[in-house]
């Protein structure tokens, strides 16, 4: 086995290792109980299995046909950006909405700083 072999060894294995991630991020969206964690699974897991198996895809192509792609970086670099913002503000809408939590979760201390009038009222 030479070096170009293991290396492709190596890519095919992240690109294994981003779609089990991927699996148990589906996992996490169908089991979690509020929107809050649902998102939490789908941003965190969902975009470190894009990544992983977007950097296999990447090293695959340099190491098998020399070729460099740079659409395969920029992905990464979409993703990697654009992925935590989305559900960071799918969440503050949610919130500003009025979605409740779920009952587990522990005590809700920026409801009293946001939404210091429904305290007020009580």
């Amino acid at each position: 086995m030479n070096v170009n072999q293991m290396i492709e060894w190596a890519a095919v294995i992240l690109i294994l290792i981003g779609s089990i991630v991927s699996v148990i991020s589906a996992f996490g969206m169908i089991r979690l109980p509020d929107v809050y964690t649902r998102s939490h699974a789908a941003t965190k897991s969902s975009t470190l299995s894009v990544l992983t198996c977007l950097l296999g895809a990447f090293i695959y192509f340099w190491v098998h046909d020399g070729f460099v792609s740079v659409r395969l970086i920029l992905g990464i670099l979409f993703v990697f950006v654009t992925a935590p913002v989305a559900g960071h503000l799918i969440c503050r809408a949610a919130y500003r909405s009025h979605v409740p939590l779920a009952k587990d979760s522990g005590e809700d201390e920026l409801k009293s700083k946001l939404f210091p009038e429904e305290h007020t009222i009580k």
